[in-house]
């Protein structure tokens, strides 16, 4: 086996996620050497050590997990899945505060040193991506549908631009853990109403938008230059409520869509993406935002696309084909 066929593939990600799975198993089948590990594990059960200044390589060093050991310049590629950072809650405030800002710009940088692997996706160009005021703008320069939007902390702004449109959703701009007197509370896109707008939206930027009059939704996964496209029926005003209620059909995406979305990926640098787009009665369709690292994998299992198995060609050898 050629030296370039050894190099593992490094999977950031929590230990339970079956997305990742997926990948594994089809890396696993290709034979390709796969090192696991997640930073929260940080410690007895993650260590890693980095040279840099003492020979021709900017760095060199050792990822450990408990049952791997592999160079930092033997990866070919970096799957950043869904990797938890430690919050180490046994210290005190202070102390957890420093141990995770310690993490995360050692082992960060360190993993953000490697230039050589291909990132899936780099975390700080995910990180960039992940504004929603900046994914409307230019999804809109690359010539796609968006409904109107405000993003504002102006009672009155908010007032007059629910007024001026027929629905009017509000939105999370960033999806973020939180709780009620310790139950979990997700943000569902929910119709607001003039009258509900009070002064605690000085407080904070919040997004508004027009609802779309929409029949259907559309979920597209982007490996790559691979595009799958999923067509979800829901009659939901946001599908993800209730997952036994949709279901699926594959669809082809008109050419200009495919552009302006591919366009968008390497407008962030990635190479990857989860879009949500709506489609209206004319089968026109409305662009909703991006997932940089969107879950995908009950798609493949409603559908049979090989979503998993282009992750793992891109992966190994750079392309999706």
């Amino acid at each position: 086996m050629a030296a370039a066929e050894k190099k593992a593939v490094l999977v950031a990600t929590e230990a339970d996620d079956v997305t990742a799975d997926m990948v594994i198993i089809e890396l696993n089948r290709r034979s390709v050497p796969v090192v696991r590990f997640n930073p929260a594990d940080i410690g007895a059960d993650l260590a890693i050590s980095a040279r840099f200044g003492t020979g021709p390589a900017p760095v060199t060093g050792q990822v450990r997990t408990p049952s791997r050991t592999a160079d930092l310049t033997a990866f070919r590629s970096v799957y950043w899945r869904r990797p938890v950072w430690p919050a180490f809650d046994r210290f005190g405030a202070d102390d957890a505060r420093f141990a995770a800002a310690q993490v995360r710009y050692g082992l960060g940088g360190i993993l953000y040193a490697l230039h050589e692997p291909l990132w899936v996706n780099h975390p700080l160009r995910n990180a960039a991506a992940d504004y929603k005021p900046a994914q409307l703008a230019v999804a809109q320069r690359l010539g796609m549908a968006v409904p109107p939007t405000l993003v504002t902390n102006d009672p009155a702004e908010a007032r007059h631009f629910i007024a001026g449109h027929d629905r009017v959703i509000f939105k999370t701009l960033r999806w973020t853990p939180y709780q009620r007197d310790g139950v979990p509370v997700t943000g569902w896109a929910d119709l607001v109403t003039a009258g509900e707008i009070d002064e605690g939206v000085r407080v904070v930027p919040h997004l508004f938008q027009a609802v779309v009059d929409k029949v259907a939704d559309v979920r597209v996964l982007v490996v790559g230059r691979r595009v799958f496209a999923v067509r979800i029926e829901s009659g939901m005003l946001d599908w993800r409520r209730d997952y036994s209620a949709l279901a699926y059909s594959v669809v082809d995406l008109p050419r200009h869509v495919e552009k302006g979305l591919l366009a968008f990926l390497d407008h962030f640098g990635l190479v990857s993406g989860s879009f949500d787009l709506a489609v209206d009665k004319a089968d026109g369709l409305w662009w909703l935002e991006l997932n940089p690292n969107g879950q995908w994998g009950w798609l493949e299992e409603a559908t049979g696309l090989s979503m998993s198995a282009a992750f793992a060609q891109l992966l190994t050898h750079g392309d999706a084909a």
